[in-house]
């Protein structure tokens, strides 16, 4: 017997057949977008098995909420949103963003040039992935997602002022790590270049 295999050309589509609760539409959904949303969940839970078990989780909460989607946006940022939303539950029941020293005010300004550098974005991936997890996750929220201070103290239970001293002590530390890693690059080639007047 031929086997059928659903392709569907238009988002539209593959949302209608999620809503009529066709199977066959779960497993192009995944197939299609399993690497994207495991990428927005491993920047909130850095062990990977966390992260796959979180994406998972908000695949289900996809499928299952799919009739929330209006349809007035893109679907793949609706699942994004979903999938942060899951990436936070897991956050804070394990409590890991509030894993933090207590936070004053900050009284330092950070340099908010520090991103002009010239860095590769798997390196800034890497050392936003390094921060403490209350920094990354405010971090990530405000700067990679575009959520204002206001929902960030929402979805975390926290204060604005905590929301916007998280962010930025977590531009401090990242410049902090930037100038370091520029400091490595230029000692680098300064030992080749010295290396290579010596063998002349």
């Amino acid at each position: 017997m031929l086997r059928i295999i659903p392709f569907f050309t238009t988002e539209a589509q593959l949302v209608a057949a999620l809503k009529r609760g066709d199977n066959r539409a779960h497993k192009v959904v995944y197939e299609r977008f399993a690497g994207k949303m495991l990428a927005v969940c491993t920047r909130y839970c850095t062990n990977r098995d966390d992260a796959e078990e979180v994406m998972l989780d908000g695949f289900m909460r996809v499928f299952e909420k799919i009739e929330q989607f209006r349809e007035d946006g893109s679907f793949e940022g609706w699942m994004r949103r979903v999938m942060v939303t899951e990436s936070l539950m897991f956050l804070r029941k394990s409590r890991q963003w509030r894993q933090e020293i207590p936070i004053e005010d900050v009284t330092v300004e950070p340099d908010y040039e520090w991103a002009d550098t010239a860095v590769n974005e798997s390196d800034l991936l890497g050392m936003v992935n390094q921060l403490p997890d209350g920094y990354r996750t405010v971090f990530n929220l405000y700067a990679i997602e575009g959520y204002s201070h206001a929902e960030i103290a929402e979805m975390l239970g926290i204060s604005e002022g905590t929301s916007k001293s998280q962010l930025s002590r977590a531009r401090t530390l990242l410049q902090m790590k930037l100038k370091k890693l520029e400091l490595e690059a230029l000692t680098e080639l300064h030992e080749k270049a010295y290396r290579k007047t010596t063998n002349r």
